[in-house]
C-alpha cells in the first residue's frame, strides 16, 4: 500500500500532462488534416508561411494555388494551414479628425 501512495504523485502529473499538453495538440492536428483533406477548387487558403492564395486544382498531394490572376504555384496540401471564409469587407472611413479619444480637437489629426 505504501508504494502505490509513492506513485500516485507521479500518475496524477503524468494525467495533467496528457489532459493538457497532449489531448489539445492532437485536436488541432485532426483539425488540420480535417482542413487540408476537405480542400475543394476556389477555396481561398493561408499556407504556413502566410501567403495566401485560390485554389485551382488539386491532385492526392498537392495542389495548384493562384496567388494573382495568372500566376499560379504548385504546394503540397501539408502547407494548407487554415481556409479562409470570404467575408464582407469593411469599409474603412480613416481616422477621425474631429477630436481624438483624449478631448483635445484634432489630436488623431497627424498634420496638426
Amino acid at each position: 500500500m505504501r508504494g502505490l501512495g509513492s506513485l500516485l504523485p507521479f500518475v496524477l502529473i503524468a494525467l495533467v500532462f496528457w489532459l493538457l499538453i497532449m489531448r489539445p495538440q492532437r485536436k488541432r492536428q485532426q483539425d488540420l488534416r480535417s482542413t487540408q483533406s476537405n480542400l475543394g477548387v476556389g477555396s481561398e487558403v493561408m499556407l504556413g508561411s502566410g501567403i495566401y492564395g485560390r485554389v485551382v486544382s488539386l491532385d492526392d498531394e498537392t495542389l495548384r494555388l493562384e496567388l494573382s490572376p495568372g500566376n499560379q504555384v504548385k504546394v503540397a496540401r501539408q502547407a494548407v494551414v487554415r481556409v479562409i471564409d470570404p467575408v464582407d469587407p469593411v469599409v474603412d472611413s480613416g481616422p477621425e479628425l474631429e477630436g481624438g479619444d483624449d478631448g483635445r480637437p484634432g489630436s488623431a489629426d497627424p498634420h496638426q
